[in-house]
């Protein structure tokens, strides 16, 4: 088995803070002595239905624990997700339903799996309402003493809040309690999460010692930026990548991050060592467009295979670089007779509602036949195998409903 030094030096790649490497050298010395997996915490709220690559990071990273023969124990915060995590929040979290969040969760296990060994013996499914439904108003009481308020409120979004005077309710005290309840519960030896979840992580370190335990490790990494280049890859702010997307959009995709975003996604979201990414990086040894190739076929190749991310490669080319048409457009049927322009891209589903589609059409990002849309209130006549684009990877052929 590869030594503690060894193993801290390859877990500390990528990361912002680790609370504390001495710790952590500490537990892994100890459990490669008594022959004993470490528990490796991840909490994840299914307050959407999709994992995106931001979230991979710490997947990441707990597959690399994995690997060094310790256990994963990814707890799904299908209570939590009905408080709503504040972290991050300058404004209270809106707290979703119990029929959302069942419908959230049931992906889960699937999409992390694309990441995670999934093999019994290295990792364990966690939904944190097997304890948190549990609790009566007396524990939840005790629970509340172990942290002061003014504790509390030394986290950012709180202090911005009271700033701000604006209103911080109850339930938002109670989550990071919680959080680090899961942490007693399944007596985890190391949390990992974004930078974001250090002041819940920390708690939980404090609140497993009140418990009578151990501190768990916190280990934080950084927050991906999303495809804008500006905010966190979300899936409301639409600058994601899925890990369920086809390999074609996936690739396409990532062709589009900015070239100052490519050490941080090779760091984050490959295993290439740091050499490797330095030359990747450098325009003077590798051109720009060859190292995002690179990128998007590694991308492509963890979540499908070396083929598809061949075929993604060969067809990105085919049709950005010698422009040409893809392949697969999908076909959508619209009924003869003039339409609106925005209301023709929302019937080929290559926009989300009227409003996206009056956005893009007012910013040229969408054509007919290779001609740029500049009213979205145009009559168009769509005509059979009149091809609608919008953006660089979304396409549509119209197919006329036969009366």
């Amino acid at each position: 088995m590869m030594d503690s030094a060894k193993q801290i030096q390859l877990l500390k790649r990528g990361t912002v803070e680790i609370f504390t490497e001495a710790e952590l050298a500490g537990k892994l010395t100890e459990a490669a002595k008594k022959g004993r997996q470490l528990r490796i915490k991840l909490g994840l709220d299914p307050t959407s239905a999709d994992i995106h690559l931001g979230h991979t990071v710490v997947l990441r990273k707990m597959r690399q624990f994995q690997d060094l023969g310790h256990k994963a124990v990814l707890i799904i915060g299908d209570y939590t997700a009905r408080i709503g995590d504040p972290s991050g929040q300058n404004t209270t979290r809106p707290q979703l339903s119990t029929e959302q969040i069942e419908e959230n969760a049931k992906t889960y296990f699937d999409q992390a799996g694309k990441i995670l060994d999934t093999s019994e013996s290295k990792l364990e499914i966690r939904y944190n309402s097997e304890w948190l439904e549990k609790l009566t108003a007396i524990e939840i009481i005790q629970l509340a003493a172990k942290k002061t308020v003014a504790q509390l409120l030394q986290r950012d979004s709180f202090k911005i809040r009271l700033r701000n005077d604006e209103d911080i309710f109850m339930h938002e005290f109670l989550y990071p309690l919680m959080q680090g309840y899961d942490s007693v519960v399944v007596r985890s030896d190391v949390e990992l999460g974004g930078t974001d979840q250090t002041f819940n992580n920390l708690v939980g370190r404090d609140i497993q010692r009140a418990y009578g335990q151990p501190p768990q490790i916190v280990i934080t990494l950084p927050i991906l930026v999303g495809l804008d280049g500006k905010e966190k890859m979300s899936k409301s702010k639409g600058n994601y990548i899925g890990v369920t997307d086809g390999p074609n959009d996936m690739f396409g995709k990532v062709m589009s991050i900015s070239d100052d975003m490519m050490e941080n996604y090779f760091t984050l979201l490959t295993n290439l060592n740091a050499g490797e990414i330095t030359e990747l990086v450098n325009p003077g040894a590798t051109h720009p467009k060859q190292a995002k190739v690179i990128l998007g076929k590694a991308i492509v190749t963890d979540f499908y295979d070396n083929t598809a991310a061949d075929t993604a490669a060969a067809e990105f080319d085919r049709i950005f670089a010698k422009r040409q048409l893809p392949d697969d457009i999908p076909e959508i049927e619209i009924t003869p007779g003039p339409i609106m322009a925005g209301k023709l891209l929302l019937a080929c589903k290559l926009v989300a509602s009227g409003g996206q589609a009056k956005r893009i059409i007012k910013q040229d990002g969408a054509t007919i036949d290779g001609q740029k849309l500049t009213d979205p209130n145009a009559q168009i006549t769509p005509a059979e195998g009149m091809v609608i684009q919008v953006g660089k990877r979304k396409f549509a052929k119209i197919k006329i409903k036969k009366n």
